[in-house]
């Protein structure tokens, strides 16, 4: 017995009846419903891919960070509350230094992140150092932007000296006096804890 002849490829112009009955099932039957993931393994993709980002942001930002010294420059400035304001009155409490601008986008962003940090850690002291802007109008500015820690305006010599070269910059000081952490970024609040632990 010789083997049977493959069947004619189909085209366009083949009738079906002239098709292999295998092919003419498989092209009329209905097509599959696409496969539905889980609401969890959504949920978990999208966890994983912030976790991501947010692990991106920090290391960026770690990068971009000014250079340092062991030992945080001290600074003598006056808040807008018309008090002084320096690292010395906090030596023993972490400290954390914001340095913004009323301008600055990224650093308006991050405000309520550091609102719900100080919230939950009253033992951490943060301050905010403004890099500009007129010393008059940043305590009303602070208040409506939301700011609930001491603001005052940095002068030239406390920027320079911190190495701020980009904004918003985070500087964590220990109880010590030494320099624990700096970021060049937007920071979040598990960021925050992070920094400061």
């Amino acid at each position: 017995m010789s083997p049977k002849p493959p069947p004619e490829t189909p085209t366009r112009e083949t009738p079906l009846s002239a098709m292999d009955p295998r092919l003419v099932e498989a092209a009329s039957a209905p097509a599959a419903p696409p496969a539905r993931r889980s609401w969890a393994r959504v949920a978990g993709e999208w966890a994983l891919t912030a976790l991501l980002a947010a692990g991106a942001l920090q290391v960026g930002g770690m990068l971009r960070a000014p250079e340092l010294p062991d030992q945080a420059p001290d600074f003598a400035l006056t808040s807008t509350a018309d008090e002084p304001l320096g690292l010395a009155q906090h030596r023993g409490k972490t400290v954390v230094l914001n340095f913004w601008a009323e301008w600055c986008g990224p650093c308006r962003m991050e405000i309520p992140s550091f609102a719900a940090f100080a919230e939950d850690n009253p033992d951490i002291v943060i301050l905010g150092l403004a890099t500009d802007g007129d010393p008059r109008r940043l305590g009303p500015v602070a208040e409506k932007l939301g700011i609930t820690w001491p603001v005052a305006r940095a002068d030239a010599e406390t920027v320079a000296a911190y190495g701020v070269s980009s904004l918003p910059t985070t500087v964590v000081v220990g109880p010590d006096g030494e320099v624990k952490a700096a970021h060049a970024g937007m920071l979040f609040r598990p960021q925050l804890w992070w920094l400061t632990r």
